[in-house]
């Protein structure tokens, strides 16, 4: 899908979201190595994760593994903490990391979930970055829109990124709030990621204009290393004309 055609292309910049289902593909197989490639073909300055386990007991640092192969660095933004690993949300990144915070979206009775929240100097001007993972619930889900909703500035007075999975497949019932803030993003197809038939993992940018391009990534490694495909975007720093 193709937005607008793209003017000052030194601009722009890209965006991804990937839930890497803690490195476990559709074979079953747990392999690190196989998701940091998946996140390395995407060739995006900003990605975003979910349900990654920062550590693993046999196969040493697998967020430093991502850093690694990817050449970037990775925030993390743990939703529960374990004995020997820390589960929830990360950022991959090129750019340069000004500011991190954490967001409680967790609902009683309902599994521990938050976002990423995270201030990034991109080409010279802070854009606000929020990583997110919704529950399964509907009202569960309802109650953390409005909570990510309401952390956004009012004033516009910088870019702001919203992504991740939100596990809507029904996109009507919650997403319009989301949409009402950050306007009316496209919806495709993400999950299974071998026949993708929901649509689950987003990215909106505001202002709207500034979004050009939105993708899923689909190649014969991506469609093998997760249950998600990753969903990439294509973002000008500066909102551009015709």
């Amino acid at each position: 899908m193709r937005r607008r055609k793209t003017a000052g292309v030194h601009g722009d910049f890209s965006v991804a979201s990937y839930n890497i289902h803690m490195y476990r593909g559709i074979d079953g197989v747990f392999d690190p190595h196989r998701v940091a490639c998946v996140i390395k073909e995407l060739k995006a300055e900003i990605v975003g994760l979910q349900e990654i386990d920062s550590k693993f007991f046999q196969m040493g640092n697998c967020a430093d593994l991502l850093s690694e192969k990817s050449g970037m660095e990775v925030v993390l933004g743990p939703t529960r903490r374990r004995h020997r690993t820390n589960f929830g949300n990360a950022l991959v990144t090129s750019y340069t990391v000004k500011e991190v915070r954490h967001i409680d979206l967790s609902v009683a009775g309902r599994r521990p979930r938050a976002a990423l929240d995270v201030d990034l100097l991109v080409k010279g001007e802070t854009i606000r970055v929020i990583v997110a993972h919704l529950g399964l619930g509907l009202n569960e889900r309802r109650r953390q829109i409005r909570r990510l909703l309401d952390v956004f500035c009012s004033e516009r007075d910088r870019m702001e990124i919203m992504l991740g999975d939100f596990n809507e497949w029904v996109p009507i019932w919650n997403l319009h709030h989301v949409h009402n803030v950050f306007g009316k993003s496209p919806t495709l197809r993400t999950f299974p990621s071998f026949m993708p038939v929901l649509p689950l993992d987003r990215i909106w940018v505001r202002p709207m204009e500034s979004l050009l391009s939105l993708s899923t990534h689909k190649t014969a490694l991506s469609r093998m290393a997760s249950d998600h495909l990753p969903v990439r975007a294509i973002v000008a720093k500066h909102p551009v004309n015709g």
